[in-house]
């Protein structure tokens, strides 16, 4: 009897945590997927979409592109307490996903700041590069990539957060590749 109640106690121990959710893995945070503020790296547009509604943004403007009808880039102003002011946000879109999300404006004192730790508390400090006035923090995930940038211009310190996803940019180019192109070659026909 006593070895049948500690094999169901054992038994519960090791369930109990999957039953729950409270499997210590999963409390870790995931950071491949790579995000700033809500907006990820390789999002759908209607994702972003219904992610700036709930920013009060009631929308983006879009315009597909007229040498690859794959393409979208979208623009939207944003007036967000946590963007510290007004950002402007600029997605290019390869079938609906985000392969390049930007958001950049003069920061608000300190946002910079506020920035950086947001970004280095999920992703780990890196080292700043810099080349002549702008400086930048990159972190690179599983194919994707997230970089502050920033610069003091006409006094004013301009802040940007790019977010890459290198799949849905790779995806785009084999497919690119794929298709024929207006100029492409044709093959010369042999008359006798």
């Amino acid at each position: 009897m006593l070895i049948a109640v500690r094999a169901l106690a054992l038994a519960s121990l090791l369930l109990v945590p999957t039953l729950h959710g409270a499997n210590p893995a999963a409390t870790v945070p995931d950071t491949s997927v790579l995000e700033f503020l809500g907006f990820r790296a390789g999002a759908r547009l209607d994702e972003l979409a219904l992610h700036l509604r709930g920013l009060g943004t009631s929308r983006m403007r879009c315009r597909r592109s007229r040498i690859d009808a794959r393409v979208t880039e979208c623009r939207a102003a944003l007036r967000e307490p946590q963007l510290g002011g007004s950002v402007e946000l600029w997605v290019s879109a390869m079938d609906s996903m985000a392969g390049v999300i930007m958001l950049s404006g003069i920061v608000a004192p300190g946002q910079l700041e506020r920035w950086r730790q947001v970004l280095e508390g999920r992703y780990g400090r890196v080292d700043t590069r810099s080349q002549g006035a702008q400086s930048t923090l990159q972190w690179v995930r599983r194919g994707r990539m997230i970089r502050l940038t920033w610069r003091l211009e006409r006094g004013e310190k301009v802040a940007s957060v790019s977010l890459v996803d290198g799949h849905v940019l790779d995806a785009w180019g084999r497919s690119s590749a794929a298709r024929p192109t207006d100029s492409a070659v044709q093959p010369i026909s042999r008359t006798r």
